[in-house]
């Protein structure tokens, strides 16, 4: 697991997960041409779980699953 702080709203925030995550996120972010934080910011108030690291695993999910061509993980 990696742990990496950032900002969000206005308050620091960890979030651990597994480097293949990080990866995949960034390459969300990438895409959408967005910063790391800003992408986790939209993750943290669109997400319907209240944990944000498994928001955030959800997110890179229907991420692929978008890609592939398959439906959004509910």
């Amino acid at each position: 697991m990696d742990k990496r702080s950032l900002s969000i709203a206005g308050h620091r925030t960890s979030i651990a997960l597994e480097p293949e995550f990080w990866t995949a996120l960034e390459a969300m972010a990438a895409e959408k041409r967005l910063s790391l934080a800003a992408l986790i910011r939209t993750i943290d108030t669109t997400r319907q779980t209240a944990n944000l690291s498994s928001a955030v695993r959800l997110a890179v999910l229907a991420w692929y699953q978008e890609k592939l061509g398959g439906t959004e993980a509910r």
